[in-house]
């Protein structure tokens, strides 16, 4: 009779998120892999997390290149909230967490950037401003699995410097029968909602389809996600840590803070669907098609504190009508180590911030694969593609305080500085609504228009916007061949055409009162039908503070919309082009070498690249822009090759070689450039002290380039575990840095007086050469019942890596880590699974790295992020027969120690930046699949 084995996949990695239906795995091993005897015994059933890393460890040992491998569980059923935190648990891997969540992945220790994402083999675009694909636009329950290859082959187009991520969902006829499941969860997060007016409560639930038809010809799969999803965070941001000037020993202490209480909602909704068709054995034909909607609102409200360097209000010097002095740090301070950690400041005049943020995204993937068999050994595919990122951001601030400017009342304000942070004890009532009137408490952006805003801005709103369009065509021929060292060649050609264009609108709120006010002195009460319930700062050791609805205040008409007219707005638009054109071989290794069993393939790439860029450039305020364009052209050959050889059994050694590239990020391509003039310097003759200077980008710009090596040994344990040691060195050949240079300025308009000088120094990417990255990687993966019976059903993966890089970007300067890159990377699940019951606790750990966020506007900057170490968990249980079979529910809690992101400056983890905390996060689901 027969023994049916049937291993569904399941996702590795820890604490999961086990989300809501859709699409199944890929590689799902079939009744008719399982061994015959003549007895009749019952199905053996092996499901859960053990499951997903037998399936991942039998990809991973099978593959040609080196590569990293994760599984879903079942249909729809992952354990992680989002695609970039399963993939933070591969060796080698780390996610940067934004407000929270995992959002983009780096490959051993670079940033997102010089990383590539496929969906089903093809190349994606990105609702970023660059290329980095960010993962939580990709609903995790439409996958069935990743593959991360971290040495590329000929045939791997778009291949990334430091990985390609390979997303990949079900294949119908591959999975070979009907099924329907259905997902959902309830969340919530420990800290509640945060802001007054939000939610602290959300849903993911998912559906998803698949069958086949015709006697097995024609297969289809249908997948619907759904996920709203709230998520806090208690921040707080300083300005800098100036030095005291008032000591004779100057001690550094807080310039300023800018704490908020953030309270944000996620919604998104995704949609697949693959039809695929094998009429017979000479034709095969599949359509796969992803949609996917993104709306991210975020509220935050707090008080921005203007110490240190907090300055004088009004028109000073002058007489005490129109002027007031800044912020003044009274004795009696304390100092340690040289940094001011308690203290009071009088005459704080705070700005009250109710801030807004919210971002839209429509992501449409489509792709049609045909192969088709010649001959016994000729072969043939043809493959089109489709992909589109549209998104737009609205960043809101609205300001309030006591009085505009000069006018109100000021605030003593005791504080303490920890490596937390810093908590401050307050005088005034911050939500008292009679007190705290919409205004510009600090009259910042004031002045004449169009170079400031008479009386001071009262907000700011900024809204850029991206769209990204990719159209790709690929074919290829093969031949296989049963005699030689290779077993298949196959030479093709892909074209690839990329637009991805970003333009900026960016108003001043004025009040229209205030406008209307020939002093501009004017304040206005909130609207009493915008006001809300207090916002709570406790801790920051203050009270609540007024809250409104920014967004509804702001669409009122209260506010006049006031369009700067600077040179940085109208440069900061951008268009860029791109078409590649890459012709490849590749030769199929099966063969012996000293008697040992060989696998692998050679090849090489010729890619070609046609790149240009339109802007403008702009110069003044106002500014008077320019249209600007340029371009490039050129060719890289890149060849790879991997071997594989099995030197014992079970045990392999993987070598790869490689000529890698990465393209330059979309904004650093951008042909604008942005003048700035400073009248003061009319007269300097210093090139480096005079009055013109700007910063751009560079349409010429070449790739990053790398000759890789990498080497991996491994050891299988049949399908069930495994363990590995891997080295890779890359030494870079070209890389991009910013670099100072000298330009003329001739024939460009200034204001005020006509310069000495008509050269200037701007600032713009540039290529550079030398540098290198190395590291090693070392994972395991084990069921503890292969050292004692007693305790199956426990097990363990475990993974840790360091890297180390030698690159000076800017030369001339100090040598300083690429950005994303930490050094030790670690992760750890520990599970136990047995009779239905599951349980695991996972740890993903990463050292101190220079990540890149978010500045001003959709600008970059570059903050040291301390090292954090995030502590998932989950417990469950499947019926697995009776009424109930096909039933499982779960309980998960994430960011269970509530661990905490923190930035800091100068290499001084006392000189606190960020320091944000999220909370605990709880899900409780259940799952159906029939």
């Amino acid at each position: 009779m027969r023994t049916q084995v049937t291993r569904r996949a399941r996702l590795l990695g820890g604490a999961a998120l086990g989300a809501v239906a859709a699409l199944a795995f890929t590689g799902t091993a079939s009744a008719q892999d399982a061994p015959q005897d003549a007895t009749q015994v019952d199905e053996i059933v092996v499901t859960g997390i053990r499951s997903s890393i037998e399936s991942s460890i039998a990809s991973k040992r099978t593959n040609d290149s080196i590569v990293e491998v994760v599984t879903a569980e079942d249909i729809g059923k992952l354990p992680d909230v989002s695609i970039a935190e399963s993939l933070a648990r591969l060796p080698g891997l780390t996610a940067q967490r934004l407000d929270g969540r995992g959002q983009v992945i780096s490959i051993r220790g670079l940033s997102p950037d010089f990383t590539t994402a496929l969906l089903n083999g093809r190349e994606q675009v990105s609702a970023g401003d660059n290329r980095g694909v960010e993962f939580d636009q990709y609903p995790s329950e439409l996958l069935g699995s990743v593959l991360v290859y971290k040495t590329p082959d000929a045939a791997l187009i778009g291949q990334g410097l430091a990985g390609t991520a390979d997303l990949r969902t079900i294949r119908p006829l591959e999975y070979g029968r009907q099924a329907i499941a259905l997902n959902a969860r309830y969340e919530w997060n420990d800290y509640g909602a945060l802001n007054s007016g939000t939610e602290d409560t959300g849903q993911r639930y998912s559906i998803s389809y698949i069958d086949q038809f015709m006697d097995g010809a024609l297969g289809v799969v249908l997948g619907y996600a759904h996920l709203s999803t709230p998520y806090q965070a208690e921040r707080f941001n300083a300005w800098g840590y100036p030095g005291d000037n008032a000591v004779a020993q100057p001690n550094l202490v807080i310039g300023g803070a800018k704490p908020y209480v953030q309270s944000s909602e996620l919604v998104r909704d995704g949609y697949m669907a693959t039809v695929e068709f094998r009429p017979n054995d000479r034709w095969h034909s599949t359509f796969d098609a992803f949609y996917s909607e993104f709306d991210n609102t975020q509220i935050l409200r707090g008080i921005e504190f203007p110490l240190a360097w907090g300055g004088s209000s009004g028109a000073c010097p002058g007489p005490v009508a129109v002027c007031r002095p800044g912020p003044q740090l009274q004795p009696g301070f304390t100092v340690e180590d040289g940094i001011v950690t308690a203290g009071t400041f009088t005459n704080v005049k705070g700005v009250v911030r109710n801030d807004g943020n919210r971002r839209t995204a429509e992501l449409t993937s489509v792709g049609w694969n045909n192969e088709f068999q010649l001959d016994d050994n000729w072969a043939a595919t043809i493959d089109v593609s489709y992909s589109k990122a549209d998104r737009t951001d609205t960043v809101l601030e609205t300001n309030a305080g006591t009085g505009r400017n000069i006018d109100g009342a000021l605030d003593t304000l005791s504080f303490v500085t920890t490596p937390e942070g810093t908590t401050f004890t307050s005088t005034l009532d911050y939500s008292d609504p009679s007190l705290i009137l919409l205004t510009s408490p600090q009259g910042w952006g004031g002045g004449v228009f169009p170079a400031g805003i008479p009386g001071g801005q009262d907000g700011f709103i900024n809204s850029p916007s991206i769209v990204d369009e990719l159209q790709s065509i690929r074919g290829e021929v093969g031949r296989d061949y049963d005699e030689g060292p290779f077993s298949r060649f196959e030479f093709g050609f892909n074209v690839t055409s990329r637009d991805k264009e970003l333009t900026l609108e960016r108003y001043y709120l004025v009040l229209a009162a205030n406008a209307a006010d020939p002093l501009h002195n004017t304040s206005v009460p909130v609207p009493s039908q915008f006001l809300l319930e207090p916002t709570q700062l406790s801790y920051l050791g203050l009270g609540g503070m007024i809250s409104y609805d920014p967004f509804a205040l702001a669409e009122s008409g209260i506010y006049n919309l006031v369009a700067p007219q600077d040179d940085n707005l109208l440069a900061f638009g951008w268009s860029v082009s791109e078409t590649v054109s890459t012709g490849y071989w590749k030769a199929d290794i099966g063969s012996e070498m000293f008697g040992m069993p060989l696998t692998g393939n050679m090849g090489f790439q010729v890619v070609h690249t046609d790149q240009s860029s339109d802007g403008t450039v702009a110069s003044g305020n106002p500014a008077t822009p320019v249209p600007v364009s340029g371009g490039d052209e050129y060719t890289y050959i890149l060849p790879s090759m991997n071997l594989n050889f099995e030197v014992h059994e079970d045990l392999y050694v993987r070598i790869g070689l490689a000529r890698e590239m990465a393209r330059p990020r979309m904004d650093q391509m951008r042909a604008s450039i942005n003048i700035d003039y400073n009248a003061g310097l009319a007269n300097s003759t210093d090139i480096n002290n005079g009055p013109w200077g700007g910063s751009g980008g560079n349409p010429n710009l070449r790739p990053w380039i790398a000759n890789a090596a990498d080497i991996s040994i491994e050891k299988y344990f049949g399908r069930r575990g495994y363990v590995s040691l891997a080295l890779f060195y890359k030494d870079l050949q070209s890389y991009i840095y910013d670099q100072r240079q000298i330009a003329d300025f001739t024939g460009y308009p200034v204001t005020g007086p006509q310069p000495v000088l008509r050269q200037g120094i701007i600032n713009t990417p540039q290529n550079g050469e030398g540098g290198e990255i190395q590291g090693a990687e070392f994972a395991v993966s084990v069921p503890f019942d292969m050292f004692w019976e007693p305790l199956e059903g426990f097990g363990m993966t475990f993974s840790a890596s360091y890297t180390d890089s030698n690159i000076i970007p800017n030369p001339g300067s100090p040598s300083t880590p690429l950005p994303g890159l930490s050094e030790k990377v670690g992760n750890l699940t520990v599970y136990y699974e047995r009779d239905g019951f599951q349980a695991r606790i996972s740890n993903r750990y990463r050292s101190e790295f220079l990540g890149e966020l978010s500045g001003v506007g959709t600008d970059r900057i570059q903050r040291m992020v301390d090292a954090e170490s995030v502590v998932d968990a989950q417990i469950g249980y499947e019926f697995q027969s009776g009424p109930l079979e096909g039933l499982s529910a779960l309980f998960q809690v994430n960011n269970l120690t509530d661990e905490q992101f923190k930035t800091f400056e100068n290499n001084d983890d006392r000189r606190v930046i960020d320091f944000q905390q999220y909370g605990r996060t709880y899900l409780v689901g259940v799952n159906y699949r029939y």
